[in-house]
């Protein structure tokens, strides 16, 4: 019988710097096409295809759709009990539930909802904020906002092993391939 603390490593995982999308690109590819799958990649710049390479989809548009349904709800609702329910006026002979008077404050609140969703989405789809994070203890890691790429293969990763995965890493032609502690 294993105990929990039999399965947890020693290390975040392994990090291997590149000086060019190129490499890093390939790198991830030859990772993925290996069987692993929990990666991140880390560059001073947006790399085009790097995303669907690591698997990630993008689920914040999806997040300000169901937002912005339900901001007209909310703002349909708001005009219905304010004007049929709360405070009914006959103005001109026109019905309570007059619709067409309640598409601006709709538009409204769809647009601030889906506003905050999008935002908020965003924020926790990326997990932030984050004000620490293993790959800080790199020292050569602080160059990954000005001039480096680097590839990080976590060791929660089921294909994880802390000889095989170094050595595949190697295999790559990083510049160097660093430990990353917990």
């Amino acid at each position: 019988m294993s105990s929990a603390s039999e399965n947890i490593q020693p290390i975040y995982g392994y990090l291997a710097e590149y000086s060019d999308t190129e490499p890093l690109i390939a790198a991830a590819k030859a990772a993925r096409a290996e069987g692993f799958q929990m990666m991140e990649c880390y560059s001073p710049m947006p790399v085009h295809g790097l995303p669907e390479v690591l698997g990630y989809k993008n689920n914040v548009a999806l997040l300000v759709l169901v937002g912005g349904i339900t901001g007209m709800l909310v703002g349909f609702s708001l005009c219905y009990w304010v004007s049929v329910l709360q405070y009914p006026l006959n103005i001109g002979g026109r019905p309570f539930n007059s619709w067409p008077a309640f598409v601006v404050p709709m538009f409204e609140t769809t647009i601030l909802f889906a506003s905050l969703t999008a935002v908020f989405g965003m924020l926790a789809l990326n997990g932030l904020p984050q004000p620490y994070h293993p790959v800080f203890n790199v020292p050569r890691f602080d160059e990954a906002t000005r001039s480096r790429f680097f590839l990080l293969i976590a060791s929660s990763d089921p294909k994880f092993d802390m000889v095989k995965t170094r050595e595949f890493l190697t295999r790559l032609a990083p510049l160097s391939v660093d430990e990353v502690p917990h």
